[in-house]
């Protein structure tokens, strides 16, 4: 092998991709048995000599796009902090970015770069971990270049990274930067090869491996050009060369991409719960940092006593409340022995639904968290016990008549198993723990990873299906046979069912850094929480449409507006009662007032076609329907239940209306003192309003000419016509209707045509 192959490979060390575990200078592992093999220990592994007792201090930071001033300041304080914290404490520290996708411009991207490769922290490892995105869409354009900027990078295997200019090439000045940034050897798996082809489709990069003369390879990353230049300069051909992007194609790689090709990534992981092993911190640390070192903005809600509907409409309500007045600490006091299973799994959920980069949630459990209410604590991103409250026995158990409970059927706690499932996945915890609370036969042992070290706890069935992949280890002794999983505080927190226990509130605001002199007023159910949830109930709803609907049909029938005012309190009170209970927006509203106008418009100015009247009816039927639920087009089964239940209020309180408005029709007119306000037909039985000198009073033939006596008759519109309405005619009340003309009360009028009971008038103006 030619001298100069040598003299190459040496000078060029500066740009070479050697492991995470080799200095830059020393061959890379090629995967050949032959060849001298690299260790494949974890990054903690690498600092177990220099890390203290305690380990190392961590934060946690989501970098949103666009990258703004409010990213780089959040980003630059927890910096300025880990290095003071690491200096005056002789410890680790380490700065976890979460990177996510999207777009923002170069110059924002540039300044938080060099920021996080500042000298000036040079205790802090800063990290940058790519999980998978649900889309499959890869963290490419500027924002890649931050990942590029910390000193290892950690990424779900199936998450990718790269193409930088999406597509094109990148401005020649932005790709000298990002070229120069990484040559500068902050991260040991990316060299200025791999980066210019993140900047540039049409750069070839390629692997290759030489031997310089001592029979151990050396691996290196190059572009096309890089090795064209070695192989003129190289006497004999260079053995082994692997393509790892086409000239043309954008250079995307996956995290089992990088790990195999061992560039860019330092290690893959399938969630963020395991950077804590792999790098040798708590797991409290793996929360998010939402404060950038400022005090939180906390609100405290309790969730005390029995679990109902009751009290799953004040807790969503001011969850929602304390994220409209920007809350990003919301603390759950729970003290309760459980309740309804499905109202305890709505509220675990609209915790839950909290989105953990913007609002964190603690459950303080002081006392007790049984059944519902550990379910409920399940849902919060961290559970902090009093040291010796209990929380578990999640057994869901059915009402017998007479009083009595037994344990619900299979079909009731396959649901439930489901539903911790489900949490337990949201929230990082050991599902096994969590069923083990409702599935009293339930064993769960301690498990070890083979591979990582990592520790958790799984049944047998959940055992039997990775294969080999966890070690069985001793039995949690809490999960005997025959007992459900209760613990406390303490046991929680060994578990990994929640944080370190705390004795009182006050130790728990220190815990959560909020000042002592801060006040934090509780947020208690009061009256209106019950009067919201008795409006909200279906006999309440039912009630509510079929007064308004009737007050409705009594204004059209009598015109005095009295009804009128009433049936829109019916209304009103509906909205309001959804309003406070977190199903109506002010959509819904609107939605009812333009179905009301529209049906005004159709009687009042242009009768006859019903495009209007339809229209309207249908802009009113939608604006109950959706006021009375949070989804438009049902999903699930809960939600088709609950879409029926609210189609089946309505339509009842519809056929409801209309037997009492026939019934009414019949009775009315019989009623003293309101029988003279109701339009409609005389009656044979109302022989005082006939004039007897017409004919003898009583007889058909004295009411049919006395209709017919009308005839030309003058006298006033009583109320408005429109154009149907009640007239004044020489001392009588009577039902009239106009030729098409809308009158107002008291207009002249005259009858212009008698046929039975239909009386025809028109203006004498």
């Amino acid at each position: 092998m030619s001298w100069r192959i040598l003299f190459l490979l040496l000078t060029s060390v500066c740009w070479c991709a050697p492991t995470s575990l080799s200095a830059q200078d020393e061959p890379i592992d090629t995967g050949n048995k032959a060849e001298p093999e690299a260790s494949e220990q974890d990054p903690a592994d690498n600092e177990a000599a220099e890390k203290t007792e305690r380990g190392p201090v961590a934060r946690y930071v989501t970098v949103t796009n666009p990258v703004d001033n409010v990213i780089f300041s959040r980003v630059r304080n927890i910096l300025v902090k880990l290095q003071h914290q690491a200096e005056q404490e002789d410890r680790a520290a380490i700065l976890i970015l979460e990177i996510e996708r999207g777009t923002s411009m170069f110059g924002q991207v540039r300044d938080l770069a060099k920021e996080l490769t500042s000298a000036r922290y040079s205790m802090v490892r800063t990290i940058a971990w790519i999980p998978d995105h649900e889309d499959n869409r890869p963290l490419d354009g500027y924002t890649a270049i931050l990942a590029l900027a910390c000193k290892e990078i950690v990424m779900h295997p199936d998450a990718e990274i790269g193409d930088i200019g999406r597509g094109q090439p990148i401005d020649d000045d932005e790709q000298h930067f990002v070229i120069n940034m990484v040559e500068k050897r902050y991260n040991t798996q990316v060299n200025g090869a791999l980066a210019a082809g993140m900047c540039d489709p049409q750069k070839t990069v390629l692997r290759i491996r030489i031997d310089p003369g001592d029979g151990v390879m050396v691996s290196r990353v190059v572009t096309g050009e890089e090795l064209r230049r070695l192989q003129d300069d190289n006497d004999d051909a260079i053995p082994d060369i692997i393509t790892i992007k086409e000239q043309g194609q954008p250079l995307l790689l996956s995290g089992r991409a990088a790990r195999g090709n061992d560039v860019l990534a330092m290690q893959t992981s399938d969630d963020r719960s395991d950077l804590a092993d792999l790098y040798g911190f708590e797991r409290r640390y793996l929360r998010e940092d939402l404060t950038g070192g400022e005090a939180p903005k906390a609100r405290l809600i309790k969730v005390e006593g029995a679990i109902g509907g009751v009290l799953e409409e004040f807790v969503k309500r001011e969850i929602r409340r304390a994220v409209t007045e920007g809350a990003n600490l919301i603390i759950f006091e729970i003290d309760s022995p459980g309740g309804e299973l499905y109202a305890s799994q709505a509220i675990a959920n609209a915790i839950a639904e909290l989105n953990p980069k913007e609002c964190r949630s603690i459950a303080y459990v002081p006392n007790q968290a049984i059944s519902g209410g550990a379910m409920i604590a399940f849902g919060c991103d961290e559970i902090i016990m009093h040291p010796d409250a209990r929380i578990g026995d999640i057994i869901p158990l059915a009402m017998q008549p007479g009083g009595w409970a037994e344990h619900a059927p299979e079909k009731v706690l396959s649901i439930l198993r489901d539903m911790l499932n489900e949490l337990a996945e949201r929230k990082s915890r050991p599902p096994a723990l969590l069923e083990a609370m409702a599935d009293k036969d339930l064993v769960v042992y301690r498990v070890t990873h083979r591979q990582t070290g990592r520790g958790s706890y799984m049944s047998t069935q959940e055992l039997e299906s990775v294969a080999g992949e966890w070690e069985k280890g001793p039995i949690v002794p809490e999960t005997r046979e025959g007992v459900a999983l209760t613990v406390t505080g303490q046991r929680a927190f060994e578990l990994e069912l929640g944080e370190e226990p705390v004795r009182d509130f006050d130790e728990l605001k220190n815990r959560l850094a909020i000042p002592q002199d801060q006040v934090i007023k509780a947020a208690e159910q009061t009256w209106v929480d019950t009067l919201v949830a008795i409006l909200k109930s279906p006999a309440a709803t039912f009630l509510l449409f079929l007064i308004g609907l009737v007050c409705i049909y009594l204004e059209v029938y009598t015109m005095t507006g009295f009804f009128g005012i009433g049936a829109g309190l019916c209304f009103a009170v509906f909205f309001w009662s959804r309003f406070l209970g977190g199903t109506a927006i002010w959509l819904e509203v609107v939605l009812f007032l333009v179905g009301l106008i529209l049906i005004a418009i159709e009687i009042f100015v242009i009768p006859g076609f019903g495009i209007f009247g339809l229209t309207g009816g249908l802009a009113v039927l939608f604006s109950l329907i959706l006021a009375s639920q949070t989804f438009v087009i049902p999903s699930t089964d809960m939600e088709l239940e609950e879409l029926s239940w609210t189609m089946g209020t309505l339509s009842g309180s519809i056929v409801a209306m209309v037997v009492v408005g026939v019934t009414l029709s019949r009775v009315m007119p019989h009623l003293p003192g309101i029988r003279n306000l109701i339009l409609g037909p005389a009656s044979l039985e109302e022989g005082p309003r006939l004039n007897p000198e017409l004919a003898g009073e009583g007889s058909a033939t004295a009411i049919i000419e006395q209709d017919h006596a009308l005839l030309n008759r003058q006298g006033t519109a009583f109320s408005t016509l429109r154009p149907s309405g009640k007239a004044q005619i020489e001392g009588r009340f009577v039902d009239v209707v106009t030729d098409g003309e809308f009158l107002d009360a008291g207009t002249p009028i005259e009858v212009v045509e008698v046929a039975g009971n239909r009386v025809v008038v028109r203006s004498l103006s």
